[in-house]
């Protein structure tokens, strides 16, 4: 498969699209439905919920019984010295999401703040077309929807700065394999804000809403509006995210019934 599609750009809704986003916001309603049959709060039927994790692979069965609606999966490799289960995403554990009637939302984190590998962003312009080329094979390689967003991280606070020197190359880079339209960001609400502007992430099938995943991290208790996902829970040693399948989850609000869900962007 290719790593160089071309940017379909922003586009009206079609009947099949229409029919797609029918699929999708059916999905995300039936997990709520069955989050209220098995137990769970009101509230997670009211605003569908994915979560995020690593270490390992968590049974579909598992997921669906905490009441959540699907995932985000890494497309993305471990780093040196680590070994994390769930990276990459497989094409076996996609279609067992899937047949769960789960949804699935695709990052790339490979380097981290103090790991083995220095962040992302760090590398600038030619990063960024290496970052995408490996994410867009990974998530095609696990039956990736070809229209689907990638969320590509800052996972740090960074300063206007480093945005306008290294991580805005960067995704400079991820848009010349990628396009604007596949490229999403997960960081904190001035990242989100920044990418924005800068016109590098694309735009959500929902009018207003663009491919911005935003951390409550470095956010300032603040939501930006046109964020899709909200990472409300973030699992710390001092604040342990929920238990699903005996490991400990990030958890995610829908903001946006197009939130990059790969059943929507085929």
């Amino acid at each position: 498969m290719s790593d160089h599609p071309a940017d379909p750009g922003p586009r009206r809704l079609s009947r099949r699209d229409a029919l797609r986003y029918a699929t999708a916001a059916s999905a995300l309603a039936g997990l709520g439905a069955a989050a209220l049959s098995s137990g769970a709060p009101r509230a997670a039927a009211a605003a569908p919920t994915l979560i995020d994790f690593a270490a390992r692979q968590i049974p579909a069965q598992d997921i669906r019984a905490a009441g959540h609606a699907g995932v985000v999966n890494y497309v993305s490799l471990s780093r040196p010295g680590s070994s994390f289960g769930a990276k990459p995403i497989t094409l076996p554990y996609a279609r067992a999401l899937t047949a769960a009637g789960l949804v699935i939302v695709s990052n790339y984190q490979y380097g981290k703040p103090g790991g083995t590998a220095p962040s992302d962003f760090t590398r600038g312009y030619p990063g960024g077309i290496a970052d995408a080329r490996t994410a867009w094979q990974l998530h095609t390689a696990a039956g990736g929807g070809r229209s689907a967003p990638v969320f590509f991280t800052i996972d740090e606070d960074i300063d206007r700065n480093t945005w306008n020197t290294m991580a805005l190359p960067w995704f400079r880079g991820i848009n010349s394999v990628l396009g604007v339209q596949r490229t999403g960001v997960y960081g904190g609400i001035d990242v989100c804000q920044w990418a924005i502007a800068d016109g590098v992430i694309g735009q959500s099938g929902i009018p207003g809403y663009r491919w911005a995943w935003q951390t409550r991290a470095w956010s300032g208790n603040r939501i930006h509006p046109a964020a899709v996902l909200y990472q409300r829970v973030v699992d710390t040693a001092s604040n342990p995210g929920p238990l699903v399948g005996g490991m400990r989850v990030d958890v995610n609000d829908v903001m946006a019934r197009d939130c990059g869900q790969w059943n929507f962007h085929q």
